[in-house]
């Protein structure tokens, strides 16, 4: 496998290019499937609650092994891990699609999952060694952030066309044809790495403690909606799996050979950005969930409306975080990207706690999508650029693996917490009396407002702890 870097910035953008597709599938997969539920469960016949586990056994597999996946890629090479976890994603795409029974189909999402994981856990790992100049990697983290940002978005418009059009099963099959053109594209344009090889080490109960610890944990925030707060399964597997995680960090400062060195957050960067990215997607989520539910049960927007009164929000983000987040960046550092952006994603969701129930389009939702966007294109790239300033060659893939972890954790606990506020809060101003819509808004203004003080959080843990770096150290030359 050649070690050789792309000779010309022609060959480094498509091959960035096949990483940002494979980002980009990965990420449309957590939101694709949601569209076509109702007809997969006429079809298999789940129950209610069974149909969740559609969309958690990919999330609690993708969620799980992004970190144990951006380490083994450090050690194994991290094109070798990106291909394998292209590859298992592909053929359990295929699973799924040819699936006839639940336990098939949940199997294949599981799958789906941990191949999801492989190949992403190591992505921004390769970036930052494909390009050493700091401006194209600027460039590069921005557009990746904005792919990122984007998928969500795309996954519920393809998934509602493919569902309507054809049938569910093409939810499923539309990644086969993808995977196989990316494994050949990637194969002779990404460089490839030999890795630091295993006889470094893999902590194997290290790696046990922490999936199983990280599996758990996102199950029992996923559950949530179901059993509630302070049910006894959600207390249950909640305290289980923090005892496996303290089980894992006091491994990690024993093992001769740790999964992750506890060096690795000694970096103020590293775990700060770890800490404000997770705030920061949580917040986030709870907009693009609750956003759409206030457009489409408060103000009567059909699921078409919806989607174009988010049209403006998909644009601002594109053009500030493809054209001006580089730019901002470069002349006033990440740092201060960061900060800006955090604090017009509060200002959003503030403006979204105060929607009345006869919102006017122009003036109660177009200003907080455009806030919104903006502040999310300011803030990805930049949240990303300082988690992986510290990063180095051999450790690319951990830190990785890392940002994965702290963004899914934030936005399945964003998810369901903020949900819960809602619903619950609802519930009060109905058994006070409230009118449906009013009691309905009630919760939504409380799920927003508690969000922005989530990531009002983030803006203080970012101006207290970060400090500015320059872009991430690219290859050696």
């Amino acid at each position: 496998m050649s070690t050789t870097l792309p000779t010309t910035a022609r060959a480094r953008w498509l091959a960035f290019g096949v990483l940002c597709s494979v980002q980009l599938m990965v990420i449309i997969d957590t939101s694709i499937v949601n569209v076509a539920l109702p007809s997969i469960q006429a079809e298999l016949g789940f129950t209610q609650s069974g149909l969740g586990w559609i969309t958690n056994a990919y999330t609690i597999a993708f969620g799980g092994l992004l970190l144990l996946s951006g380490r083994l890629g450090d050690l194994v090479g991290r094109k070798r891990m990106f291909i394998a976890g292209l590859g298992v994603f592909t053929l359990s795409s295929l699973l799924c699609g040819v699936s006839r029974s639940q336990v098939m189909l949940v199997a294949g999402r599981f799958l789906q999952g941990a191949g999801a994981a492989m190949a992403a856990a190591v992505v921004m790992g390769i970036v930052i060694t494909l390009f050493t100049d700091p401006r194209e990697l600027g460039k590069a983290i921005a557009a990746f952030s904005f792919v990122g940002a984007a998928g969500g978005s795309l996954g519920v418009l393809a998934g509602g066309f493919l569902t309507q059009g054809v049938n569910w099963h093409w939810v499923f099959f539309v990644n086969v044809p993808i995977g196989i053109a990316a494994a050949l594209f990637a194969v002779p344009l990404v460089k490839g790495d030999k890795g630091l090889g295993l006889a470094e080490g893999v902590d194997i109960p290290g790696s046990v403690l922490v999936t199983a610890g990280l599996m758990l944990g996102v199950h029992t925030i996923v559950e949530v909606p179901v059993y509630g707060w302070i049910s006894l399964p959600t207390l249950g597997f909640g305290g289980i799996a923090a005892l496996l995680l303290a089980g894992f960090v006091v491994r990690q400062a024993t093992a001769a050979k740790p999964l992750v060195p506890p060096t690795l957050f000694r970096s103020r960067n590293l775990t700060g950005a770890n800490v404000v990215q997770l705030l920061m997607v949580a917040g986030l989520f709870s907009f693009n969930f609750l956003g759409a539910l206030y457009l489409q049960e408060v103000l009567g927007y059909k699921p078409i409306e919806a989607s174009l009164a988010f049209l403006p929000l998909a644009l601002t983000l594109a053009v500030v975080s493809l054209g001006l987040s580089t730019r901002f960046t470069m002349k006033f550092g990440p740092r201060t990207a960061l900060l800006s952006g955090l604090a017009l994603i509060v200002l959003a969701l503030l403006l979204a706690a105060r929607a009345p129930v006869q919102a006017d389009y122009l003036v109660d939702v177009l200003p907080m999508a455009l806030l919104l966007g903006a502040g999310a294109g300011l803030t990805m790239p930049a949240v990303m650029a300082l988690a992986m300033s510290v990063a180095t060659p051999t450790d690319a893939g951990l830190a990785s693996g890392v940002a994965g972890t702290s963004g899914q954790i934030g936005g399945a606990l964003g998810l369901a917490v903020f949900a819960a506020l809602a619903s619950g809060r609802t519930e009060d101003l109905t058994a006070a009396g409230a009118s449906p819509l009013d009691a309905l808004n009630g919760g939504f203004h409380l799920a927003f407002l508690v969000s922005a003080g989530v990531v009002a959080l983030g803006l203080v843990v970012g101006a207290t702890v970060l400090r500015d770096a320059p872009m991430p150290a690219g290859p050696p030359t």
